[in-house]
């Protein structure tokens, strides 16, 4: 029976034993899985112009039916405004706006649903293949210092077999996932062992390997759930070190981890 502690001392030993090519898989593993978020964003929002309370104050009144708006210090109907706006759109209807607005929300529509079709291709045909490749590079690293290569075994051995195999995880997942959310979780835990059963026998079938999971995680899921609770504070660790401690040093242990939980429950 398997142990977090002993999970976790073999996972780091292997690990530092190949330091840099586990971190720069682990980086392209969370590329694509989109594990660890930016943090662009926090700093856009901490670089953003502050307004002074004394350059601009904005106050709403309601009196009969009217907002009033002061700005710099001075009262502003905005009455007037929403009149001369409705007008233009008056104009604009009669200029035959109507059917421009109409084509460009048509057009908006459509280039979001190309931008999910071609997510949701690349997903199938490169993402997919790619997380068996780096799954087997990490579970070839436990025994001796895998090579940057193995992340594209996915693509070289049994490919077809690999993305229908991996598009019919995701298709049980999402489906049990639209039951409620914690159905999809539960069963994304008896799927967590697939790809690294493709990374081994790739010409296996998707029913096979998928029953396979399920019989490795039966008894396992929530034991797999507390080792997932436990990397919380080192996430934290992450997220304070700006990304950096995430990038050279958590992922890469944590998938270290992950690829020790797979040999225990193949062993046992």
């Amino acid at each position: 029976m398997w142990t977090r502690k002993e999970l976790k001392m073999r996972g780091k030993a292997a690990f530092k034993a190949n330091f840099w090519r586990c971190v720069l898989v682990a980086f392209i593993l969370t590329l694509i899985g989109g594990a660890i978020g930016s943090a662009g964003g926090r700093a856009a929002a901490d670089n953003a112009p502050v307004i002074a309370p004394e350059e601009t104050t904005v106050s709403n009144e309601y009196l009969d039916g009217a907002i009033k708006v002061e700005m710099t210090g001075k009262a502003a109907d905005i009455e007037a405004l929403k009149a001369e706006f409705d007008a233009l759109l008056d104009e604009i209807r009669e200029e035959g706006g109507q059917e421009a607005v109409r084509f460009v929300i048509v057009m908006i529509a459509g280039i979001f649903g190309a931008i999910l079709a071609v997510s949701f291709v690349l997903q199938i045909l490169l993402i997919n293949p790619l997380k068996v490749g780096c799954n087997r590079f990490f579970a070839e690293n436990s025994s001796a210092p895998a090579q940057i290569g193995e992340i594209g075994y996915g693509f070289r051995s049994g490919y077809g077999r690999v993305v229908g195999t991996m598009l019919r995880t995701d298709i049980y997942t999402l489906l049990w996932s639209l039951l409620f959310v914690i159905p999809g979780i539960i069963k994304s835990y008896s799927y967590r062992m697939v790809p690294y059963i493709l990374a081994e026998e790739p010409e296996m079938s998707g029913k096979e390997a998928i029953d396979r999971s399920r019989h490795m995680m039966n008894g396992n899921k929530w034991r797999a759930f507390v080792l997932d609770l436990s990397w919380i504070l080192w996430i934290l660790f992450g997220v304070v070190t700006l990304g950096f401690g995430l990038i050279f040093y958590v992922s890469p242990y944590m998938l270290a981890t992950d690829a020790e939980l797979y040999h225990a429950l193949k062993n046992n």
